[in-house]
């Protein structure tokens, strides 16, 4: 009974939605977006192949995860940005306004059973907007476009991700808030707040920066270049899981101003705590076709052997593009191979303009067991040879590897436009009409 009970709820909800008009004008535009996205990044990506004869510019940089997928894909994070928000604020919202909530709360089943439901259901209703996304990959192998499963898989698991952080959110704002215009506004400060946070964090450093890794958009740029991180995974997961929970707490009009007081207080210390341990977590792997992430295999069998500490003292501003360098290049791919690896950065100044010659600015200090060497070069073969003679690591012989030549395809997006411009909105007027009547 119990189940055939829960399966009345998902119908319920799954009418709901298609009655909603927010949820038909996310279908009606993410074909559009996703199409435009598609048909300028093909166009592009036939240019550096060489279309017009001559050769192709830099093939080893041509890659289906750079040159479509992210483009096309990069729709759905316009839409759960900005569109998905008001579909999944609607299925809270209108029931607290109209005063559905009470007779709601008195069907068979808790308030936590029902949120579920309506969780099930707006992860349905995203998976028939991949529909567009579905076709931009159909097109791009019937172009003869290269695909590699392992990346195009992560992209999507990066992307849906996003999803449940975006509808985690806007379900616990329409459950705070006191009508749905309130909760839009709390989303998309939420969603300017993240912003702001990423733009602080790249001129601060430090906590900030750290903190910043876990904001949507820099989660999902991870999951864009094909590296799949434990840590983004299970923050994200928790704070959607988190922000359903604040809902069902709040939602119910029988609890006091102390319960959710307190029951918010004990959600955000269990957040903290899994985001804490979380952030612990060094598990991740390179799913790229091309290994953009790590270093060479031979380089990280012999970084493995490293069993000391390794402290790295940067002492570049922020702004410095020699740090950034270091970022890309190096660090990022160190922290994945060495568990045991500090990162600290040093610059007073924030552009690095005001540094004073003995405040040894553009110096780079390496130790490990009580040795320190310093560099200043951010080439990845003079920081690993240093890392090296430091740990006192025999420098690996490279084996010459099969070298990654790209995935050049000098095709137009023929009929493209035609399906994503004209095709897709005459199919969701259709279906609107059918529902409708």
């Amino acid at each position: 009974m119990r189940s055939h009970s829960f399966l009345h709820l998902v119908g319920k909800e799954w009418r709901e939605l298609l009655a909603s008009r927010s949820f038909w004008l996310l279908l009606l535009m993410i074909g559009p977006l996703v199409g435009h996205g598609f048909i300028t990044a093909v166009g592009l990506y036939a240019e550096a192949s060489g279309i017009g004869g001559g050769p192709a510019a830099l093939p080893q940089g041509l890659t289906p995860l750079d040159g479509m997928l992210a483009p096309a894909f990069g729709a759905y994070d316009l839409a759960a940005t900005f569109l998905f928000p008001f579909v999944a604020i609607r299925a809270i919202a209108s029931e607290k306004q109209s005063g559905g909530l009470k007779l709601l709360l008195q069907l068979p089943g808790n308030l936590t059973t029902k949120l579920s439901a309506k969780g099930l259901v707006l992860l349905a209703g995203w998976l028939v907007t991949l529909i567009p996304g579905l076709l931009a990959i159909l097109l791009w192998t019937l172009y003869g476009g290269h695909l590699y499963p392992p990346e195009s898989l992560n992209l999507l698991w990066g992307h849906l991700l996003r999803f449940m952080l975006s509808a985690g959110i806007a379900v616990a704002a329409a459950a705070l808030a006191e009508n749905a215009a309130s909760a839009a506004i709390v989303t998309l400060g939420f969603t300017v707040g993240t912003w702001a946070l990423e733009y602080v964090a790249a001129y601060r450093g430090g906590f900030l920066e750290q903190l910043a890794n876990y904001t949507p958009t820099a989660a999902l740029r991870s999951f864009e270049h094909g590296l799949l991180q434990l840590n983004t995974s299970i923050a994200m997961l928790a704070i959607s899981v988190a922000g359903f929970a604040l809902a069902a707490i709040w939602l119910h009009p029988g609890r006091t101003w102390r319960f959710r007081l307190a029951g918010t207080a004990a959600l955000i210390f269990v957040l903290a705590l899994v985001g804490f341990g979380a952030n612990g977590l060094r598990g991740s792997w390179d799913l790229s076709e091309n290994r953009r992430n790590s270093f060479s295999r031979e380089d990280e069998a012999a970084l493995r052997q490293i069993q000391p500490a390794l402290k790295i003292t940067v002492v570049l501003s922020p702004e410095d593009p020699r740090l950034a360098d270091l970022e890309q290049n190096v660090l990022r791919k160190l922290r994945r191979v060495l568990p045991r690896l500090e990162v600290h950065y040093a610059a007073s100044t924030v552009t690095g303009l005001f540094e004073k010659p003995e405040d040894h600015y553009g110096e780079i200090w390496y130790e490990m067991s009580g040795q320190k060497v310093m560099e200043r070069s951010t080439i990845e073969e003079v920081v690993l040879e240093t890392i090296y003679k430091l740990a006192g690591v025999a420098t690996p012989e490279h084996i010459r590897e099969n070298v990654f030549g790209g995935y050049p395809l000098t095709v137009y997006p023929r009929g493209a436009g035609w399906i994503f411009y004209a095709l897709w909105p005459l199919m969701v007027g259709f279906a609107w009409w059918f529902v409708r009547r």
